[in-house]
């Protein structure tokens, strides 16, 4: 049930990030809207658990040195590798780089934040 809520979540930001940020950033294509934001969701979900320890692992440095402002990066570049595997899948959910991803990634982690705290308050997301 929690990975149904998250992925739920997920979805509704995706869905603001495309309302918010004009087409030539972030835009669903040929498919079905919902369809798109739905396997977008699952695959953002997949790369986040799978690629993002490693790439925090590798770029621990540049966190440290940053304050943490470097996650902003790598958080835009899980997005925009996750709308390229989504193309590769067929599913219309693109991004344009650089700056689609940037702002879709900063969009996606602030909707997201705020959802977690609206059905957990008091509890950190996770």
């Amino acid at each position: 049930m929690k990975f149904f809520i998250h992925w739920l979540i997920t979805v509704i930001a995706l869905f603001v990030a495309t309302l918010i940020l004009p087409s030539s950033l972030m835009s669903v294509q040929g498919t079905s809207a919902w369809l798109a934001f739905a396997v977008m969701a699952v695959v953002l979900g997949l790369v986040n658990i799978f690629i993002r320890p490693v790439l925090k692992f590798l770029s621990c440095g540049f966190i440290i040195l940053t304050v943490g402002l470097f996650m902003l990066v790598i958080n835009a570049f899980l997005l925009w590798f996750a709308s390229w595997i989504c193309q590769q899948l067929g599913v219309g959910f693109i991004v344009q780089w650089p700056g689609g991803a940037f702002w879709g990634s900063i969009i996606v982690s602030v909707v997201s934040f705020v959802f977690h705290l609206l059905i957990n308050p008091g509890r950190p997301a996770s």
